[in-house]
């Protein structure tokens, strides 16, 4: 399906063909008309299937088509991190290239007074969207920097990370300050429990988009060392003086474990640096820049960087920690292999984390080769396998289908378009001055 078969107005098109953007991703293709129809969104879909345009695009353009306040804030969209509320700001600048009245500000914290300002100012002049993350966007609140009662969108990014680093009483406290006419859209790569539980709470009659999640490239090769906690170091020493590796991340579930293999990198002379929460926003711009530069061979991260990051000649990923579910393997081990190169994936699997690794083996359909250990390392635990107790189906289907009108929005926009001739004429791209 093409972006000219739906309901996004012209300034919108306009851009995606600027863009050379035509056929729709699966995501897209599911949550764009309903959105545009005024429906509720779950989403369920992992980083890299173009789901910041399949909110961004219909909200953009049902702005532009006007009848929205001038003086309010209309739209709110809540980011888990930094790096990817400015991601979402950049794909904003895009899409909206055509949109002479719509306006945007970026709101994160970790910045210096000067940012803080620039904030404010975009704020009280009335921003027509806001990216935030959380604890900023609440810092503003409790001032009195803004006000949402008028707001009439509101998306909540990657809510299972959200609520992983601790927001659910942030995000609660934002959403209390909407109205309940505003519409809603949640993605989350992730289904368990806890989010679905946000879902029921934060939004209205949902549609549900769930989208499988996809496997790693074939391309890249898979492997693993099973170990005690205390060896992992000692694999990492001899992965690093057994050749000269570049272009490497180092992924650790916490922050203090991300400080000391850094510091043993460190020793061994290994040109390397660290992201955490600890670092405020300058510091991880800098060393985010030095690693896309070349300058730094191997970057050692909490998930922070597993995400909404677009580093395309990654060589190695580590996981120093088995990650919580497949899902989280896939985004990790996805950094590298992209843009038609190889890449190599190897993974830390404790005596503890045994099950958890199964349970990924068992989302890849294969077994991943286990390595032997290092020499001088000691013997490595027994990698039993363990079968998994059976649960239950999980709930598969939609919340809501939708046959008839919906008793809150628009229902259908029956916006007609009609064929829409293109820039152009014999298919080369346009280019109106504007």
């Amino acid at each position: 399906m093409t972006f000219e078969e739906t309901y996004l107005n012209d300034n919108i098109l306009d851009a995606l063909y600027d863009m050379h953007f035509e056929d729709m991703t699966p995501v897209q293709e599911r949550c764009i008309p309903e959105i545009l129809d005024g429906y509720d969104v779950l989403g369920v879909a992992q980083t890299g299937t173009g789901k910041t345009a399949a909110y961004l695009l219909p909200i953009l353009s049902m702005l532009d088509d006007g009848n929205y306040p001038k003086d309010a804030i209309n739209c709110v969209i809540m980011s888990p991190t930094r790096e990817l509320a400015q991601q979402i700001d950049q794909a904003m600048q895009g899409f909206g290239y055509y949109l002479d009245g719509i306006s945007s500000v970026a709101v994160y914290g970790g910045n210096d007074g000067n940012r803080y300002d620039q904030e404010l100012r975009g704020l009280r002049l009335g921003a027509d969207v806001i990216i935030a993350t959380p604890g900023r966007l609440l810092s503003h609140l409790k001032v009195g920097n803004l006000d949402l009662s008028r707001c009439s969108f509101f998306v909540l990014d990657e809510a299972d990370r959200m609520l992983d680093m601790g927001f659910s009483d942030d995000i609660l406290k934002i959403v209390a300050e909407l109205p309940e006419s505003c519409q809603r859209v949640m993605f989350s790569a992730t289904m368990p429990g806890k989010i679905r539980e946000l879902a029921m709470s934060l939004l209205h009659d949902p549609v549900e988009v769930k989208l499988a999640v996809s496997k790693p490239a074939e391309k890249i090769q898979q492997s693993a060392y099973v170990c005690y906690e205390p060896q992992k170091l000692g694999i990492i020493e001899h992965l690093f003086k057994a050749g000269d590796l570049q272009r490497v991340i180092i992924f650790s579930g916490k922050k203090d474990k991300v400080k000391d293999i850094t510091r043993r990198l460190k020793r061994m002379k290994i040109n390397c640096a660290e992201m955490h929460s600890d670092l405020d926003q300058r510091e991880r711009d800098e060393v985010m820049l030095r690693f896309k530069a070349g300058q730094v061979d191997v970057l050692v991260a909490t998930d922070i960087v597993s995400r909404g990051i677009d580093i395309d000649d990654i060589r190695i990923v580590i996981n120093y920690d088995v990650p919580h579910d497949a899902e989280d393997y896939v985004h990790r081990i996805g950094r590298t292999a992209r843009a038609d190169r190889d890449g190599v994936a190897i993974t830390f699997i404790s005596d503890t984390d045994i099950y958890r690794f199964q349970s990924i083996e068992h989302f890849l359909g294969k077994e991943v080769e286990k390595r032997p250990l290092p020499d001088g390392l000691g013997e490595a635990p027994v990698y039993t396998k363990r079968e998994k107790k059976h649960a239950g189906g999980r709930h598969n289907g939609r919340w809501h289908s939708h046959g008839g009108g919906k008793g809150r929005g628009n229902g259908s926009r029956g916006k007609g378009k009609g064929n829409r001739g293109k820039k152009g004429g014999n298919g080369e791209k346009g280019n109106p001055q504007k």
